[in-house]
C-alpha cells in the first residue's frame, strides 16, 4: 500500500518496521459532546485504511485514545455538576455508539489519558534532566522549544516564526514561562479545577494535552513506529509538539509515516454551531438517514481533498441531497449484489474475516487497487460502477457468480459499507445500467478523472439518457 506522508510530502509504500503487523496511532476524540460527522470523516478513512491494509494480508495493531482530561473537559464536567469520569464515559459511551453504527472497527487498543498520568509525569521528568523542560514558580513545567532542533519540520514552520511575541504556538492557557512559543507540559492547579488534580514532583496539577498521546504513544507501540494519523488541524501545534516531545525524550525518529486528513465543509462553508450547520448521526438519523448513508458521503472524496457535505437543496431547503444520492448509489449496489447471491445461490453476506483470506477481486480488483494507491476511496467507487456495468451476471455459471460476489464484498469490506436489506425502488426513473453509469461519472468527476466522466456522459447519451449537473449532484432524462 502506498500512502501520502506529510513528514516527506510524497507518496510512499508502508511497510511494518517488524516485517509482521503495522502499528499505528490515531489521535482519539476529546469526550466532552457528541462528536460531530466533520470528526467522523477522520475517523471513517482511518478505518478504511485499517480495512484495506488488513484485506490485503497485513496484519496491524491500532491504538486509538481518548482524551479524558484537559481545558473542555475540566470546564464542562464542571459545568454539569458530574465528576470527570461521570462526564467523560458517558460521552466516551456515546461515541463508541456512533462508531458501531458507522461501522467502524474498534482499535485494538482505546487508552485514556488519565489513566496514564503516571507516565506522563515519569517522560516529564525525563524531558527535565534532558534539558528540553524547566519548571516555573508556579509549579507548571514547560517544554523549551528553542532545545529541540528540529522543530516544526512536520509543519514547515521556519524557525524565525517562533521568536518572542509569535502567536502560532502559543499554549491555550496563560502560565509563566520562558517563551512565549513554550508549551505545557504539566499545568499547575488552579481555583476552577475544582477536584481535577494530581500530585506530581513539581506541585498538585494536571497534565498538558499534548504530552497525552506522546507517552501513550511510547507506552504501546514503542519509541519509533510506523504511523501515526490525525486530522489536518493537528499538524501544528499537536503533533509537531509531540515529536519534540517524544524525540527529545529518545532520541528515535518518532513515527516513520504521518498520515493526515483535510476538513468537511457543509454546504461550502465551515461547520460550526453558530451557523446552525453542526451535524451529529442521531440529528441525521432524526431526519431519516442511516449511518450506512452517511458513510458513504464521507468517503465520496479523496481524504486529502475537503468534503463539502451538501446539506440544503438550491432553493436552501435541508434536504440532505448528498445523503439521497447515497441512499440511491446503495441501493444500486443492493440490487446487483442481490442478483449475483441468486445467481450463485447463496444469499449469505461473507464475513470480515472470510474476506481476509480473499486474495483477488475478479472484475472487482481494480477497485480494491485504488484503495492501495493513496486510499483513493472516490476512484475505488468509481471502479465499482464500472464494474457493475460490465458484470452480465445472467451470463455467469454459478461459481463464478460466487466468485464475484466475493470480489465485490472484499471492496466493500474495506470501504466499510453496509447494504441495505433490500435493493428497493431505484428512486430515479433510468434503468439501473444507466443509474450506474451516472455514479460511476460522479465518482470518476470526485476522483478529478475528467477523461473518464466524459467517456462516461458519452456512453449515457449513446444509450439514449442525459445527465445534467446540478448544484447538489446530478439529474438523468431521457434525451428528446
Amino acid at each position: 500500500m502506498r500512502l501520502f506522508d506529510t513528514m516527506t510530502r510524497e507518496v510512499r509504500e508502508l511497510a511494518p518496521r517488524d516485517g509482521k503487523t503495522f502499528r499505528f496511532y490515531c489521535c482519539g476524540p476529546t469526550v466532552y459532546g457528541p462528536a460531530h460527522i466533520g470528526n467522523f470523516r477522520t475517523f471513517v478513512l482511518q478505518d478504511v485504511f485499517r480495512r484495506s491494509l488488513e484485506l490485503s494480508g497485513q496484519a496491524t495493531f491500532h491504538v486509538r485514545n481518548l482524551t479524558d482530561v484537559d481545558d473542555k473537559t475540566i470546564r464542562d464536567s464542571q459545568a454539569s455538576g458530574r465528576t470527570l469520569k461521570e462526564f467523560t464515559d458517558h460521552w466516551r459511551d456515546r461515541f463508541h455508539h456512533d462508531c458501531d453504527q458507522l461501522n467502524l472497527l474498534r482499535p485494538h487498543l482505546e487508552p485514556s489519558a488519565v489513566e496514564h498520568i503516571p507516565h506522563q509525569i515519569a517522560m516529564i521528568a525525563e524531558l527535565i534532566e534532558k534539558g528540553h523542560a524547566y519548571a516555573s514558580a508556579d509549579g507548571s513545567v514547560y517544554y523549551r522549544v528553542a532545545s529541540f532542533e528540529g522543530y516544526g519540520r512536520l509543519s514547515r514552520l521556519d524557525q524565525r516564526e517562533l521568536k518572542e511575541g509569535a502567536s502560532g504556538a502559543v499554549a491555550d492557557d496563560e502560565y509563566d514561562k520562558d517563551s512565549v512559543s513554550d508549551f505545557a507540559l504539566w499545568k499547575a492547579r488552579r481555583d476552577e479545577d475544582g477536584d481535577n488534580w494530581w500530585d506530581s514532583p513539581w506541585g498538585q496539577g494536571r497534565p498538558g494535552w499534548h504530552l497525552e498521546c506522546s507517552a501513550m504513544c511510547r507506552e504501546y507501540l514503542g519509541d519509533s513506529f510506523d504511523l501515526h494519523s490525525g486530522g489536518v488541524d493537528l499538524v501544528f501545534p499537536h503533533h509537531e509538539n509531540e515529536i519534540a516531545q517524544s524525540e527529545a525524550c529518545t532520541g528515535h525518529v518518532m513515527a516513520d509515516h504521518w498520515f493526515h486528513l483535510t476538513h468537511l465543509l457543509v454546504d461550502g462553508g465551515k461547520m460550526s454551531k453558530s451557523l446552525g450547520n453542526f451535524y451529529t448521526l442521531d440529528q441525521l438519523a432524526k431526519a431519516g438517514f442511516s449511518p450506512a448513508e452517511l458513510r458513504y458521503v464521507l468517503i465520496s472524496a479523496h481524504y486529502r481533498q475537503p468534503l463539502n457535505f451538501v446539506a440544503k437543496d438550491a432553493d436552501g431547503n435541508e434536504t440532505f441531497p448528498a445523503l439521497l444520492g447515497a441512499r440511491q448509489a446503495l441501493q444500486r449496489l443492493a440490487k446487483f449484489d442481490a442478483a449475483l447471491a441468486a445467481r450463485s445461490g447463496d444469499p449469505d453476506i461473507p464475513p470480515y474475516e472470510a474476506l481476509l483470506t480473499v486474495k483477488e477481486g475478479g472484475s472487482f480488483q481494480s477497485a480494491f487497487e485504488s484503495l492501495q494507491n493513496d486510499l483513493n476511496t472516490p476512484e475505488a467507487l468509481g471502479r465499482v460502477f464500472t464494474a457493475i456495468k460490465a458484470v452480465k451476471v445472467d451470463a455467469l455459471s454459478p461459481d463464478e457468480a460466487a466468485s464475484e460476489r466475493m470480489g465485490l464484498h472484499r471492496v466493500l469490506a474495506a470501504l466499510g459499507l453496509l447494504l441495505p436489506a433490500t435493493a428497493g425502488e431505484e428512486t430515479a426513473e433510468a434503468p439501473a445500467e444507466i443509474a450506474a453509469l451516472a455514479e460511476a461519472r460522479r465518482a470518476a468527476k470526485a476522483a478529478k478523472d475528467w477523461p473518464e466522466a466524459d467517456r462516461l456522459r458519452n456512453e449515457i447519451s449513446a444509450l439514449g439518457w442525459e445527465v445534467k449537473d446540478t448544484k447538489e449532484g446530478y439529474e438523468l432524462c431521457p434525451k428528446n
